[in-house]
């Protein structure tokens, strides 16, 4: 079997080229994602190259729905390679943790404690006293790389376990305070529990 004979059997435009257009959803959306993330990050010549080459895996696929428009398959496949190419950049980008948040902690009780742990585990600390809806309340800010994310929160529970937090990205941070190296999860234990 000859090449062009093979692209004109009908294994190939049921299956392979099907898969060929999901895959290439995949890839080119999962650019797309991590893109996004590199703009938002202001990292302008990665986004940029990455931009390039999404774009050029995109033309590929969309080429090939356009000289096959009669066939649903390939609507199938290139819309579940977009669905499968966000998840899995999602999960790229969790897994990369690049850049760095702001952690908002707002606690009714004493936040002594935590301050100080977080303070102790290398942790830059901003609070003050505020007033919430049912009295006062403590806000403990912290900006965190994001990698650091699940570390600090870990001290917030085992601190106080019903304090509510937010976590927002931040674009740029300039000075501060960050820890040298990360602690284990052992070593970062509140005194006492």
């Amino acid at each position: 079997m000859d090449l062009a004979a093979l692209f004109d059997s009908e294994l190939f435009r049921l299956a392979v080229l099907p898969a060929i257009i999901f895959l290439a959803r995949i890839c080119d959306v999962t650019l797309d994602t991590l893109r996004i993330i590199y703009v938002s990050r202001g990292l302008k010549i990665l986004a940029a190259a990455i931009g390039f080459f999404e774009v050029l895996i995109w033309l590929t696929a969309i080429t090939q729905i356009f000289k096959n428009l009669t066939n649903p398959v390939y609507y199938v496949a290139y819309a579940g390679g977009f669905a499968m190419g966000n998840y899995i950049g999602i999960l790229i980008e969790e897994k990369m943790a690049i850049g760095t948040v702001v952690i908002r902690i707002i606690t009714q009780r004493v936040a002594d404690v935590l301050i100080d742990v977080l303070k102790n585990n290398g942790y830059g600390v901003t609070h003050v006293d505020a007033q919430g809806a049912m009295g006062p309340v403590k806000i403990v800010f912290t900006i965190v790389k994001r990698k650091d994310i699940d570390r600090v929160l870990y001290l917030v529970r085992a601190c106080n376990p019903l304090a509510f937090f937010t976590i927002e990205d931040v674009r740029s941070v300039r000075k501060g305070v960050f820890p040298l190296i990360r602690p284990d999860t052992e070593k970062h234990r509140p005194a006492g529990r």
